[in-house]
């Protein structure tokens, strides 16, 4: 099926009980192939259980990535006014270029884990709205970005791999975490690009702020996404819902990219059934996050880059799970005996 086009926010929450369930015959035929193949039940750990999960949501028992897609998303945002960032918002757009020209660490990633990467620059030169002054976004603004997320996810594909850019989203991600999850702002946030000291005081500050303004919709989640999103943050929920009406894993990244789809958690957790975390990223906030949302990365390598690059390194793992998967032989075909 393919994802309908939204005409409110609030329809997200109807969206759990009519996008695609996981496949419970599909896993079962896939554990049962698991258990049969030379080796000991359970030898091969997380490899047997990302096989699994990719039969889950591919509906078959011996799933294949033919075709990998890797979306990143870039947006620009109206906090920086608040000095959150060390970095002028320029940066976004030459990070942008750098993309398309191949030579951001995504590109390089992507290419060696065999992924098609494809780069959508949000309205950079329209920066959200600060939102320690008022909404970032207007529900439409936020709407259309969620759709132009969705609209870039190619049904065709295997597995989705998701990743963002925009100076000042890591303040964002903080927000976004804090107003869906709780707790204390500090504990979210941490240096993003590069922020001292006195930076990260004042992102706290700023959302501190912002969460005292917007206070009266806390506990909606999607309306927290337009008050404090950004638009790279609407189009990572529009893309991973869109890969869930075409039953696409979808492989997300670092703190920035899971607080985006934290969101769709927030609203119904069942939103995120067919999602994957690439690796735990160094910043500070995003192991809070994978416990809130009870969610394991596939790995851990002090990566904290952003753009997808530990969505896509995590594709070669997942791949090298399903050449096991698909391509071991069962005792009965090695003619080696069981236990």
């Amino acid at each position: 099926m393919s994802l309908p086009r939204l005409t409110a926010l609030s329809d997200i929450v109807k969206l759990a009980d009519s996008l695609p369930e996981a496949d419970k015959a599909a896993a079962d035929a896939a554990r049962a192939r698991q258990n049969s193949l030379t080796k000991p039940p359970g030898s091969l750990g997380r490899l047997e259980e990302l096989a699994e999960f990719m039969a889950t949501w591919r509906g078959t028992a011996r799933p294949e990535i033919w075709k990998a897609q890797a979306l990143v998303f870039a947006g620009n945002h109206g906090i920086c006014a608040q000095g959150v960032n060390p970095y002028p918002q320029e940066v976004t757009a030459q990070m942008v270029a750098n993309f398309e020209n191949g030579g951001a660490a995504i590109n390089q990633l992507c290419a060696a884990n065999g992924a098609e990467l494809s780069v959508f620059a949000l309205d950079l030169d329209r920066p959200t709205a600060d939102f320690t002054e008022g909404p970032a976004m207007s529900e439409t603004d936020c709407l259309d970005a969620l759709w132009q997320g969705a609209s870039a996810v190619d049904e065709g594909a295997d597995i989705l791999i998701l990743g963002e850019m925009g100076i000042g989203n890591s303040t964002v991600a903080a927000a976004l975490a804090t107003a869906c999850f709780g707790g204390d702002v500090a504990e979210w946030t941490g240096p993003g690009t590069g922020s001292d000291k006195a930076g990260i005081a004042r992102k706290i500050d700023a959302i501190e702020r912002g969460l005292k303004r917007h206070e009266g919709i806390m506990g909606d989640a999607p309306a927290i996404l337009a008050a404090l999103g950004g638009r790279e943050q609407a189009a990572i929920c529009g893309a991973v819902l869109a890969a869930r009406a075409a039953r696409i894993p979808v492989i997300l990244d670092g703190f920035i990219c899971t607080a985006a789809a934290a969101v769709l958690y927030a609203t119904d957790m069942r939103l995120l059934d067919h999602c994957l975390v690439g690796h735990a990223s160094a910043e500070p906030g995003h192991r809070k996050l994978l416990t809130a949302i009870h969610k394991r990365p596939v790995l851990e390598f002090d990566m904290r880059l952003g753009e997808g690059s530990g969505a896509a390194l995590a594709l070669g793992i997942i791949r090298s799970a399903l050449a096991c998967h698909n391509g071991m032989a069962t005792f009965g075909e090695a003619g080696v005996s069981e236990a």
